[in-house]
């Protein structure tokens, strides 16, 4: 379901200059990176690429989802991680993604963990936004 601009709480607003070789900055100053492509793809490998910067958003949110969850279902998530995999690779378009998320949360036994991890993959806004447009590969 959509949300309405009047629902929004927060937006964050980054700048690209010059595209995968050159930067980008968000608009208060706390993220200025020089990205370039990873040398898989041809590029220098010498700064970030946009990929990482999914994956680390990816995670991040997805993290803060299980948390959600978790507190909901009364477990213990403590110690837990989210590592995000992005792979960027050629399709029918030209270019296209997939994710794995791997997801450790040594307090709970399997099946608590893979409930857990279901339940944050239908809440995380990442989730919500790439469903259906990307393979998403959920590993517990």
């Amino acid at each position: 379901m959509s949300i309405q601009q009047s629902e929004v709480l927060y937006t964050a607003v980054a700048t690209a200059e010059n595209g995968r070789d050159g930067r980008v900055t968000t608009n208060d100053g706390t993220l200025d990176l020089v990205v370039t492509p990873p040398k898989e793809t041809g590029g220098s490998g010498a700064g970030t690429n946009p990929e990482q910067l999914f994956a680390a958003g990816y995670s991040a949110c997805f993290q803060q989802a299980l948390l959600v969850v978790a507190r909901q279902e009364k477990a213990d998530v403590s110690g837990s991680t989210v590592t995000a995999e992005v792979g960027l690779g050629k399709n029918d378009d030209g270019f296209g993604l997939i994710v794995k998320l791997s997801v450790s949360i040594p307090n709970v036994d399997a099946a608590t963990a893979k409930d857990l991890v279901e339940k944050a993959h239908q809440v995380c806004p990442y989730s919500k936004a790439t469903r259906g447009n990307i393979t998403v590969d959920l590993a517990v």
